[in-house]
């Protein structure tokens, strides 16, 4: 496994080995001992699959507060998405500063997402299924967001506000100047 850090170092893109064969392909996506050396020591306790039918789904930006906080590492199997972490880690040298990645089931890399980031995607084929481990269960209460578009941000999506297929929920999450520190 390949393990390559971002432009804010903490999320780091992964490219799991792949051995092919006329039968198919095998590959290692997790393994403890992997992750310990490329400095991600962390258990993962839950797995999440979703699929987003049509191109320009867009889901995010998400996050649970502690002490739910988890950690993410997301690959996609079928499809491609642009995946986004947002840094709201107050104090912080990159707070309120994004990294985008693109993940595709071709290019067969993951991203891990530390705690103290909003996380979100926008599908880039039809489609798509990603498949994402957490490192702390799902906690309905400690759940919050981020506008996916607050300007301040400056992300560049592939879509715009009027073509995004997204929940009514995410387009009534605040901005980041209404966010309240959440992450020291």
């Amino acid at each position: 496994m390949r393990a390559v850090s971002t432009a804010i170092p903490d999320v780091k893109v992964l490219v799991p080995d792949k051995y092919t064969d006329h039968r198919g392909f095998f590959s290692e996506t997790w393994n403890r001992r992997t992750f310990d050396e490329a400095g991600i020591p962390h258990e993962f306790v839950q797995d999440n699959h979703s699929l987003s039918v049509a191109t320009g789904t867009l889901r995010g930006l998400h996050f649970q507060l502690p002490p739910y906080a988890q950690h993410k590492l997301i690959r996609v199997v079928r499809g491609a998405i642009m995946d986004v972490a947002v840094d709201l880690r107050r104090g912080s040298p990159t707070y309120g500063k994004h990294v985008t990645v693109q993940i595709s089931a071709e290019a067969w890399n993951q991203v891990f997402v530390p705690v103290g980031f909003a996380h979100g995607y926008c599908t880039l084929a039809p489609d798509t299924e990603i498949i994402y481990k957490v490192s702390c269960r799902y906690a309905p209460d400690h759940e919050r967001g981020l506008l996916w578009n607050d300007p301040a941000l400056g992300i560049d999506w592939p879509v715009t506000s009027d073509d995004a297929a997204i929940s009514d929920r995410d387009r009534q999450l605040p901005p980041l100047a209404e966010l309240a520190d959440v992450f020291e």
